[in-house]
């Protein structure tokens, strides 16, 4: 559990993040998602949420809705998503995932309720003003929401896509917090990325959504793109602090043209070094936390009161496939192409392609494509790296107690491992903790992978075609 008033900020360490920085998972889910089986289909999440029922495990629902549209390509990009300007496809798309919505609520059942809602995409403002109250009424009639002073309802906004009137018009439909993707404010940067965003229509778009009551505002940036210097970011920061947002991620470019086609637009000269980056990435932390944020983890700074920095002192910080969350105890369960579920003690995801999307719903079933189930080695394991993620810290016999084992020899292998982080400053362990020092907390998925058993193992064969990104 962490407390602003005591806990130390956090250290960078050029040297150390640059001995230590490797590929591994962000673990936005354990076992990750190269661990899904292609076997694992409609049936077999049908079998696990009948279990749930059935055993009256009735947990709230925290629901994301994948909208794959966009009407240009952003070139960094490395999510799912369908470049077109032709709006006719999104009604088409809007039809077929409302058939998914109507029957996930029927198989969960009558009364389930809803705590967190979270729209993503591509860009889920490429649905018109209509669709989306379409999608909203339908979602209302389907499942039981919480009010909107405890209920958690986001939507990510392409700042080029909506004017003050739809941005307020999106506050009424129900969602009351709102992300903005920005990712720089240099035209060279946005013009080698090929996201030409003034800044005008950003600061107008904060402006209407505080006019019109949004309860926390998110800006999305990333460091290492083409064109970046030190004094872009560091022009580019003093916007942002300027403009006042209630939460802030920063995300470091993988540039990955092999994975990511769009990607090979980008000129590969223009990219900063990595010893450039480095610096990006400690200015940013440096001009954050004197503005006042809090680190929460992996990319992510909060204000002090935004409930993100709250649940982490509280310990209530929560991390699944949408990053970090303030509802923990909740099924994710998630609708559109290639979204992935949570629900139980298994993870599902949704067929990549349009097609097989749309034909798995002709069929009459869900568009489950693979998953997995748990193993209650993987739940323990899963429990570790979570609070190691949101807390920076272990309490030992909590964890002894919650999985009925012994830690120090359940973990022995692992311990060893740790202790060569120990040495280099990044924890300290003792009988009853393990505690991620400031100069760790960059690094802490390098702590998290000595708790994965798949990953780096001599039989770790990827079930899924994945490369993962650099620690730092």
């Amino acid at each position: 559990m962490n407390d602003t008033a005591t806990a130390p900020a956090v250290h960078f360490d050029a040297a150390l993040i640059a001995k230590m920085s490797q590929q591994g998972p962000r673990y936005t889910s354990y076992p990750t998602a190269d661990r899904f089986r292609a076997g694992y289909g409609h049936a077999e999440y049908a079998a696990v949420v009948n279990r749930l029922k059935g055993g009256g495990q009735r947990l709230p629902l925290s629901l994301y809705l994948h909208i794959p549209f966009c009407e240009s390509l952003c070139y960094y990009c490395a999510c799912n998503k369908i470049i077109t300007k032709e709006h006719g496809k999104a009604a088409v798309y809007l039809g077929y995932l409302m058939r998914e919505i109507s029957m996930q609520a029927a198989l969960l059942g009558d009364g389930q309720r809803v705590e967190q809602l979270h729209l993503g995409g591509g860009t889920p403002t490429y649905l018109s003003d209509a669709q989306m109250e379409q999608l909203m009424t339908h979602l209302r009639a389907s499942f039981s929401f919480a009010d909107d002073i405890s209920g958690e309802y986001s939507i990510e906004i392409d700042p080029r896509t909506v004017d003050p009137d739809r941005i307020r018009s999106l506050r009424r439909q129900g969602f009351n917090r709102i992300s903005l993707g920005v990712q720089d404010f240099d035209p060279e940067v946005q013009k080698a990325v090929n996201r030409i965003q003034p800044e005008a229509l950003t600061l107008d778009a904060i402006a209407a959504a505080r006019g019109a009551g949004f309860r926390s505002i998110s800006i999305d940036l990333i460091y290492g793109l083409p064109k970046q210097t030190l004094a872009t970011m560091a022009q580019t920061l003093a916007k942002v602090v300027a403009a006042s947002p209630d939460r802030i991620s920063i995300y470091n470019y993988a540039h990955m043209p092999q994975l990511f086609k769009s990607q090979r637009l980008i000129v590969e000269s223009d990219l900063p070094s990595d010893q450039d980056k480095l610096a990006m990435l400690g200015l940013c932390i440096e001009r954050l936390t004197a503005a006042g944020y809090v680190y929460i983890g992996m990319d992510h700074f909060a204000k002090p009161d935004d409930e993100l920095a709250i649940a982490q002192r509280s310990g209530q910080l929560h991390r699944n496939f949408q990053g970090y969350s303030t509802h923990a105890d909740t099924d994710m369960v998630s609708c559109g192409v290639s979204a992935i579920s949570a629900v139980g003690e298994s993870y599902c995801q949704n067929e990549k392609s349009l097609e097989r999307y749309y034909a798995a719903l002709d069929a009459g079933h869900l568009p489950v494509a693979r998953g997995i189930e748990l193993s209650p080695d993987d739940v323990l394991r899963r429990d570790v790296i979570g609070r190691l993620m949101c807390d920076f810290s272990l309490h030992i016999p909590s964890v002894e107690n919650a999985h009925g084992i012994g830690f120090n020899a359940c973990f022995a292998k692992e311990l060893e491992r740790l202790r060569g982080f120990e040495r280099d400053g990044l924890l300290e362990l003792s009988e009853t903790s393990l505690l991620v020092t400031p100069k760790g907390r960059l690094l802490v998925r390098n702590l998290c992978m000595v708790f994965d058993k798949y990953f780096g193992s001599p039989n770790h064969i990827p079930l899924q075609r994945m490369r993962y990104s650099k620690t730092i």
